[in-house]
């Protein structure tokens, strides 16, 4: 396996080639802020709060999405960055109806997390309280649009782990959402395998079991990663388990 060397926030990092700047970043132990990004689903630099700076590039780049080269001088942490990932987060916040207190995932919300990691206690922009529905049609679980960020992890994960492509994108702007089917009732997708794998996903409390309570809802954020590496392996082995 070839290994390029690159510098982070000053100090070298060797990395094996193909890794992104993401992991390049947590293999030299430096956090950075992800929400759209989940270990076993594509990368797609939707939430734009991992940017990092590249010496001789003119704009901040996604470190989920960009590779990492050798020679690269990467800097994670500048008072731009910082700056940004605020006001990312305070738009999130602005721009849906996230009430924590009687959220499901109050108190597992990564968004939550995210807003702790980068010092966002209010937001200085309006709120703009849009008018947004809850499909309550499945049997197992409910989709909230008032806490959906947009991250799109639902869909990867029912599109590359079970196949089933019920989630899609639809409408643009202020009014993009994420629909089941053909912009049908969750519950009336004859495509949904009711695997969970959705739920399972969500770093908010958009996606539910429709018996939990708030701050009742817990869920398993590595499975997506076990079950990729499952199927490149093709096999199972317990989560516990060490990779032969």
């Amino acid at each position: 396996m070839s290994v390029l060397t690159l510098t982070l926030n000053g100090a070298p990092v060797a990395v094996p080639a193909g890794s992104s700047l993401l992991e390049a970043c947590r293999a030299a132990g430096l956090a950075l802020p992800t929400l759209c990004h989940l270990d076993g689903l594509s990368p797609v630099g939707a939430c734009r709060l991992c940017l990092v700076e590249l010496e001789g590039s003119g704009r901040p780049v996604a470190a989920c999405v960009c590779e990492a080269a050798e020679g690269m001088v990467v800097h994670t942490d500048t008072p731009e960055l910082r700056l940004h990932r605020r006001m990312a987060v305070e738009l999130f916040f602005a721009e849906g109806n996230h009430l924590c207190a009687i959220c499901v995932a109050n108190g597992s919300c990564e968004l939550q997390d995210v807003a702790v990691a980068v010092g966002m206690d209010h937001s200085r922009f309006p709120y703009l309280h849009p008018p947004r529905p809850v499909d309550a049609s499945h049997p197992l679980f409910s989709l909230d649009h008032n806490r959906c960020i947009l991250c799109t992890r639902c869909l990867r994960a029912c599109d590359e782990l079970e196949g089933a492509h019920v989630w899609d994108v639809a409408e643009r702007g202020s009014h993009c959402r994420i629909v089941a089917g053909l912009d049908q009732p969750w519950g009336e997708v004859e495509a949904c395998t009711s695997c969970g794998q959705c739920v399972d996903a969500c770093p908010t409390g958009a996606l539910f079991h429709r018996d939990d309570t708030p701050g009742a809802r817990r869920v398993q954020r590595g499975r997506a990663a076990l079950l990729q590496e499952a199927r490149q392996g093709h096999g199972w082995r317990n989560q516990g388990e060490a990779s032969p």
